[in-house]
């Protein structure tokens, strides 16, 4: 349709366009992620006329592609998380789990992954092994230090494997617990809260990393605890605390 009210050919498109093509479709309020997949068509398209030698170059030759929205991560609010972290009739190992995810920020793949000897109940730290392989040392709050003494305790009570090569978490049949198990456990325990029943294990590492970046830890110190390559990746919650700070500006300037 583009084409004809254009009255244009294929092999005359130019670059200008394609640029008015998609100026066009944005000003009908379309979303990042549709006018990315719509460029990908579009630039798919011209290499299989070039391949079939419909025409000789693409006018989308140079052209970047257009970067989709970064979804603001789920996360629990310091009242929700605090009505997580006091509900009752928990068992020891469930608290534990929920206390190391908030707070070291840790995948569920990495909490699974712990023996006991990773954690120096001296120093309060855990050395993690993340993804590619890679080491790194993330501190322990006192509240989390009590909760896993807690249930070591217990284990060594009952007679269940205690000793530092002990994976860290064990299941009902005292082997290491696997990640679905944990996934489902505390699934449980945030509807148990009747809090975000979407939320999952990850939800606690956003939560993490919001919290103590709205208390003023730096985007570098936080990058590093959570593991991730690029600082890029870490930005992505500095939007959700300047969110929180116009929400707070909105309710507090009195020339708003």
């Amino acid at each position: 349709m583009f084409l004809k009210n254009k009255e244009l050919l294929l092999s005359n498109v130019s670059k200008y366009d394609v640029r008015t093509f998609f100026k066009e479709i944005c000003d009908k309020e379309l979303k990042k992620s549709t006018l990315s997949r719509k460029f990908t068509t579009l630039r798919t398209f011209y290499k299989f006329l070039i391949i079939n030698k419909v025409i000789k170059q693409s006018p989308m030759q140079s052209m970047s592609g257009i970067k989709k929205d970064k979804k603001i991560p789920l996360f629990l609010t310091e009242t929700e998380m605090q009505q997580l972290l006091s509900l009752e009739n928990v068992k020891l190992r469930d608290r534990a789990m929920v206390e190391f995810l908030y707070s070291c920020g840790l995948r569920i793949e990495e909490l699974m992954s712990l023996n006991i000897k990773n954690v120096d109940f001296i120093s309060n730290t855990v050395t993690v092994v993340g993804k590619g392989n890679k080491e790194r040392i993330v501190p322990i709050g006192d509240k989390c230090v009590e909760a896993i003494l807690n249930y070591i305790k217990e284990r060594r009570e009952v007679g269940l494997p205690f000793d530092i090569n002990s994976p860290m978490f064990l299941n009902d049949h005292s082997t290491r617990m696997c990640q679905r198990t944990a996934r489902r456990i505390v699934h449980r325990l945030f509807i148990k809260s009747d809090i975000l029943k979407r939320a999952s294990p990850h939800t606690l590492r956003h939560t993490f990393a919001t919290h103590i970046l709205d208390r003023g830890c730096d985007i570098r110190s936080v990058q590093e605890m959570l593991g991730h390559k690029n600082l890029s990746t870490t930005q992505i919650y500095t939007h959700v605390t300047i969110e929180s700070l116009k929400k707070i500006y909105k309710k507090t300037h009195p020339r708003k």
